[in-house]
């Protein structure tokens, strides 16, 4: 049996090989052994199509379930039981076919024939031909049929056997021993066969690959084998190490980069086929977030072998489709290396950082500027991906920016700055994907660097006369960065492509975002083009409204061609957002239009623009409310609340905010991928343009181009998010606190001195009038809140129920208020008690210290007394000198020093009768505060009977 015709190598030998004698001897062989099995294969084609028409018989009606299972189990019985071996591989060779043609065949295969062809690659491993017969039957059991046309979400049967094969035990550890042995034929169709395990389910085999001994060992060891075998194991590694780690770095200890960069080499680099293409692939895999092998590789190759895949060879100018993806998959690679996800916080990872510095002192920022900016006769999706992975390397690396902002491009005299060609490709680019990227790279560069904001917008000078679109997308590398964006910004209006202004505006509001410094600077550009009504300089700022006007009114008369009219408005509009925040200058600015105020009133209730369109302007009336530091009446923050009011209605006002967040701009930050990677197959690339084309008339429909997605970033719709409560909250505020102003001053009632009576009375008047006009306007107010409150109370029943609910909860935190007030009160209470019980013990401790201290020298007077008896006794006895009457001067002493204890034990007695009183009312006091007295007043309980013990002795 013949299995020549499943080979399909995907590169050429190399030319190393030639160079060996004997590997070309063997090589002959090979192609001779090829032509004698494709004859081969043609008899037997002869020979099956004699039992075809019994096939044909048995499988013409699809739903003929039970002949498909006998036949097959006829065929499965045979070869597990059949004594010829002829007859085995003739049952196996119709197995092999009927499973490769009738999806029921395969179906009935999976049911019962995995453990029959599984013991025949176990056991019969000395007969190569049933063991390759048995790997292809297996395969074209796995594969699934071209020609089947069933339900579109119908499962496969080839899906069906790949699962029940995975799970079989054994079958993975099987097929990885089959891997070494000697057959070509064998590794090729093993290496086929885990591939499409993989494939269909890959944590499973991750997870018994990564237990089987040597299983990702011997998975490398085929990257040294022949040229179909390596190619087969660089697939199967490359979805292999989708997702997990623990592999990734078992692959990289096995040598992977080493072997990777070495046939990257061999095929030629990026001018190589698709095994280059492969490599690059499970490069990108091992390196996708995991920083320890990003750090090996830095610190042992280095990024030297990735670099040297983006300089141009002999055939510069010449860049076919898979050249084209090589490029594309190797600056990929370096997007990986330094966080190629816009919506990182670069500077929070170290492992970014300094990979970012690495590269940028290998010169790769030339290399990417060729391939982005200079190279002409590059295709897009290189000049997009190298300018996406400029705008990474520079995010959140100051250093970096100071290196790009000092490149300069092209040879003399005509030498550029690397800016401001990046800036070119932004106003004249026709592809939408070239300008997102090139977008992209001044966005990084203006994002927390306020010192580069400055420099690009101090360059911003105006130029006289306005120039046409030809006129400026004239070479001229003379021109400053602000000048040419200048002249983008105030392209003539008579051309009716508003498309080159949006794009300057998108570059322009990243200059301005959180720099007051340069807005202050762009309030000051005025145009020196008089206007025919005025005949003074116009603002820039009144331009770009002027320009948003034209664009709305083109939407609504519906003669713009289309192209990037989708998106002219929304950019514009994210301008002059961008612009007045935090800027009361710059509102004041705005507002000096009093036509300016009405345009966009009239912007936010149109039908013909997108929901997008008119949350922008509500938030554009919103920030001139809560950025408005004007005392002018007439364009102060009441006034602009007071017109929304009355021309559009606070309810229809708060839901324009609902519908733009309800956008895909707005409900997900994570930006749109433009650079999704190419397939090998050209009919995937083609249902990968099928599907962008679909989605991009999708968004279309919902009135939002495409490219808004990565042109407001996250930043923005945070910074929108923001806003609307911020504008929410101003509102309510003006309409619950009228004017500071208009409060009355009781100074303006009281007649100045030297002021007449007349005088007097017509100040009154005037003052009066005043009063009533503000009188006015808040009854209008009032009328108009309870007409929308009407409005609200004729909503849905649902409405109202949240709104009960709403009330239900208020008072539910009310009370909790009261119930918090209440406790902290009592516990201050509790606090209060027990800090006044301490100080009451301290006392009565201190009385009965004083009274031990009376009783110890009530002691001393009888000790001293009873030595004075004993000194008389001794007198007397003596008989010297006479002596006093002792009995009466003891009865003496002795009724003074009774006299004396007895006044201060009564004063002691009434104090502590007094101290008593206050302790009760102190207990009763805390038992309803539910403490225990008993343990606080035990101590002192214990001491006062100290008193009683004394006076007992006494006596």
């Amino acid at each position: 049996m013949c299995t020549a015709t499943h080979l399909k190598p995907r590169s050429s030998v190399s030319s190393r090989q030639s160079n060996h004698c004997s590997k070309a001897f063997i090589e002959a062989l090979e192609v001779q052994f090829l032509q004698f099995s494709v004859e081969v294969l043609i008899i037997e084609m002869n020979l099956v199509s004699g039992y075809k028409g019994v096939v044909g018989l048995v499988f013409g009606n699809e739903n003929s379930s039970s002949n498909e299972d006998s036949y097959v189990e006829r065929l499965l019985d045979r070869i597990n039981n059949g004594t010829k071996t002829e007859d085995r591989r003739t049952a196996l060779t119709e197995l092999q076919s009927v499973v490769s043609e009738s999806n029921a065949a395969q179906l009935a295969f999976g049911a019962m024939g995995f453990p029959v062809l599984l013991s025949v690659l176990k056991e019969g491993r000395d007969d190569l031909e049933m063991v390759r017969g048995a790997l292809e039957t297996l395969l074209g059991a796995l594969t699934p049929l071209n020609h089947a046309k069933g339900i579109k979400n119908e499962v496969q049967p080839a899906t069906l056997n790949a699962d029940l094969l995975s799970r079989e035990g054994d079958s993975i550890s099987l097929l990885l021993s089959l891997l070494e042995e000697e057959d070509f034929y064998v590794r090729y169709y093993a290496l086929q066969l885990l591939t499409v395990l993989l494939t269909n389910s890959p944590s499973r085999l991750q997870e018994v690959i990564l237990a089987t001994p040597r299983g990702i060992t011997r998975l490398m060891d085929m990257l040294m084998d022949r040229e179909v075998i390596r190619n087969e194991a660089l697939l199967l590694l490359t979805y292999l190490t989708r997702e997990a780690e623990e592999i990734q770095k078992i692959v990289v200890f096995e040598g992977a980069f080493e072997k990777i960069f070495s046939i990257i080499k061999e095929e030629g680099g990026s001018d190589g086929g698709v095994v280059v293409q492969d490599c690059l692939e499970l490069l990108k895999n091992i390196l996708h977030k995991n920083a320890s092998n990003q750090t090996l590789l830095r610190e042992t190759m280095g990024f030297d072998p990735v670099i040297s895949l983006l300089r141009f060879r002999g055939s510069a100018f010449r860049f076919s489709g898979q050249k084209t993806v090589n490029l594309v998959s190797a600056i990929k690679t370096v997007s990986l290396l330094i966080g190629d996800n816009p919506e990182t916080e670069f500077e929070k990872d170290a492992n970014s950082i300094t990979n970012k510095t690495v590269l940028v002192q290998k010169k790769i920022l030339d290399h990417l500027l060729l391939l982005g900016v200079e190279s002409h006769w590059a295709p897009v999706p290189v000049h997009s991906a190298a300018l996406q992975c400029i705008g990474d390397l520079i995010a959140g690396h100051p250093k970096n920016k100071d290196i790009l902002a000092s490149k300069v491009l092209g040879d003399e005299p005509q030498v550029e700055r690397a800016l401001n060609s990046i800036l070119r490709i932004i106003l004249r680019s026709s592809s939408m994907q070239e300008f997102v990227a090139a977008d992209y790279v001044i966005r990084c560069f203006c994002e927390k660097n306020p010192d580069g904001q400055v420099m690009l917008v101090s360059t911003m000078t105006p130029q006289q006369p306005l120039l046409t679109n030809s006129d400026l997308l004239i070479e001229n590398v003379s021109m400053t960065f602000g000048s040419m964006l200048l002249r983008g910004l105030t392209v003539s209006e008579n051309d009716g492509n508003l498309e080159i202004c949006s794009r300057a505006a998108s570059v322009f509001s990243y200059i301005l975002k959180d720099n007051n410094r340069c807005k202050e600077q762009a309030l000051e550009i005025n145009l020196e083009v008089p206007l025919q009504s005025i005949g003074a300089p116009e603002p820039l700022m009144h331009h770009l409204v002027r320009c948003l006007a034209l664009a709305s009114s083109m939407t609504k008369d519906k003669t713009s061609d289309g192209k990037g009219s989708l998106f002219v408005q929304p950019l514009i509009l994210k301008l002059l957002v961008t612009w007045l925040v935090d800027s009361p200058s710059s509102v004041q600015c705005f507002l000096d239009a009093r036509p300016h105020l009405t345009f966009l009133i009239e912007l936010l209730s149109s039908q013909a623009v997108s929901a997008c369109v008119r949350g922008l302007a509500a938030v554009l009336l919103g920030e001139s409310v809560i950025y408005n530091k004007s005392v002018e009446n007439s364009n102060d923050a009441f006034f602009v609340v007071d017109t929304l009011s009355q021309k559009v209605g606070l309810v229809s006002y708060f839901e324009k905010f609902n519908e733009m967040m309800k956008s895909s701009l707005f409900s997900s930050k994570r930006p749109m991928d433009l650079h999704k990677p190419l397939k090998r197959s050209s009919a995937a690339d083609l249902e990968d343009v099928e599907d962008a084309v679909e989605n991009v008339m999708a968004d279309q429909q919902n009135g939002d181009h495409p490219i808004l997605a990565s042109l407001f970033d996250a930043s923005f719709a945070d910074l929108v998010n923001n806003l609307e409560i911020k504008i929410r909250e101003q509102i309510v505020e003006a309409y619950s606190h009228p004017k500071s102003m208009v409060a009355s001053v009781p100074a303006e009632l009281e007649q100045k001195t030297g002021e007449t009576d007349a005088e007097y009375i017509q100040r009154l008047k005037s003052f009066l009038q005043k009063q009533c006009s503000e009188i006015q306007d808040l009854l209008r107010r009032n009328a108009s809140l309870a007409e929308q409150l009407a409005k609200k109370d004729r909503m849905p029943e649902q409405s109202t129920g949240r709104a009960s609910e709403r009330v239900q909860v208020e008072a539910l935190k009310r009370e909790l208020k009261e119930a918090s007030e209440r406790q902290a009160m009592l516990r201050a209470e509790k606090e209060k008690i027990e800090s006044e019980a301490a100080m009451y013990k301290t006392l009565t401790g201190k009385m009965e210290s004083d009274l031990k201290s009376l009783s110890d020298a009530y002691n001393s007077i009888e000790q001293a007394n009873f030595h004075l008896e004993k000194e008389v006794k001794a007198l007397r006895s003596s008989g010297v000198t006479p002596y006093p009457d002792v009995e009466a001067i003891r009865a003496e002493v002795r009724e003074e020093a009774l006299k004396e204890s007895e006044v201060e034990l009564n004063d002691l007695l009434v104090c502590l009768g007094q101290e008593q009183s206050k302790v009760e009312k102190l207990s009763a006091r805390l038992l309803e505060l539910r403490e225990d007295v008993d343990e606080l007043l035990e101590g002192i309980a214990d001491d006062t009977a100290l008193p009683e013990v004394d006076e007992e002795d006494e006596h």
